[in-house]
């Protein structure tokens, strides 16, 4: 076990003293690296944000970041995503659009855990192809948070599900090794850094959103149909709580495309559609979660102005259950 790793376990357990963590991880992070590159993989959401500063500010030039559209992000993310980091940080920023690919990738798949896989191996696939056009590069640099570990079974923990970035990973990587400057952090610990790296409120405090993107929040085989409905419905339902204030009622909120159809009644005439489930949840670590009490006339008013506006959704359900014992995310 090398330096780096010993300051990184050394603050599991304990209070986090953020200014040290951070001189700490970035002297960390440079015993790791060294001289060589890095080829960070880019989600645009809370722990890749920090990551991605992390590493700048340890190694500068020789961080180069891939964001991935794989067709699974939510409704404008691609833009917002590339003017924040590239705009705004100057940080060095590959876009890649590979959603053609990633969805024929998974194509027949409905096993949660299979696609997690399926997608998480497709990732490395594609960065392992950015770094040879680039030239050599050593290490991949990853936003992988405890509750990520814990979840996915390592260390002596009960798996619960295998996150892209830890049991996702295919075992013939095609990297010296990998980066993860926020490994042992919490969410709550990880926005503190951020805070205090100078990252804007507005993306500290963003909502987390998971590797594979809704497609851990699109039950059953992903497909382009079911995605776009999902990032429709999804953008409703976070604009009506941002516009009643609920928004800072919760750590995280989303739609979730649950697969199922029923039957619905539009312009007086018999219709088949999507169900949508909504979820808003509280939480610090993301370890556990309780449910955010909405107000009932909010909720029935988003379920309808879904229903009513998002072609091919003729219902809305509410998810009110705490983890444990549900995980927040559907699958």
């Amino acid at each position: 076990m090398n330096k780096a790793e010993k300051v990184r376990l050394a603050k599991v357990g304990k209070k986090l003293n953020v200014k040290s963590y951070i001189k700490n991880e970035i002297a960390a992070i440079r015993e790791q690296v060294g001289d060589k590159k890095v080829l960070l993989a880019m989600s645009g959401g809370v722990d890749s944000s920090v990551c991605a500063v992390l590493l700048h500010q340890a190694i500068g030039k020789n961080l180069t970041c891939v964001f991935v559209d794989h067709g699974c992000m939510r409704l404008n993310e691609a833009r917002e995503v590339k003017k924040v980091f590239k705009g705004q940080f100057g940080i060095n920023l590959i876009q890649v659009n590979a959603e053609a690919r990633f969805l024929e990738k998974a194509k027949g798949i409905t096993d949660p855990e299979l696609k997690r896989k399926c997608i998480g191996g497709e990732f490395i696939r594609v960065f392992e192809e950015e770094a040879r056009k680039l030239g050599r590069i050593e290490f991949l640099g990853q936003g992988t948070i405890y509750p990520d570990i814990v979840e996915s079974g390592v260390g002596g923990h009960k798996a619960v599900k295998a996150h892209h970035n830890v049991g996702g990973l295919p075992k013939d990587i095609g990297f010296e090794g990998l980066v993860e400057p926020v490994k042992y952090l919490y969410k709550d610990e990880v926005r503190a850094v951020g805070k205090a790296l100078g990252i804007p409120d507005f993306m500290v405090q963003r909502q987390p959103f998971p590797g594979p993107g809704l497609a851990v929040r699109c039950l059953g085989e992903l497909t382009k149909e079911k995605l776009d409905i999902l990032r429709k419905a999804d953008f409703v339902f976070r604009d009506e709580m941002a516009r009643a204030k609920l928004d800072r009622k919760a750590q995280q909120f989303f739609a979730i495309m649950t697969n199922v159809k029923s039957v619905g009644v539009k312009n007086g005439a018999r219709t088949f559609g999507y169900v949508i489930a909504i979820r808003a949840i509280s939480t610090s670590q993301f370890v556990k979660a309780g449910v955010v009490e909405l107000p009932f006339k909010f909720v029935t008013s988003v379920a309808e102005k879904i229903a009513t506006t998002v072609k091919g959704v003729n219902r809305v359900v509410w998810d009110i259950t705490p983890k444990p014992p549900a995980t927040i995310e559907w699958e």
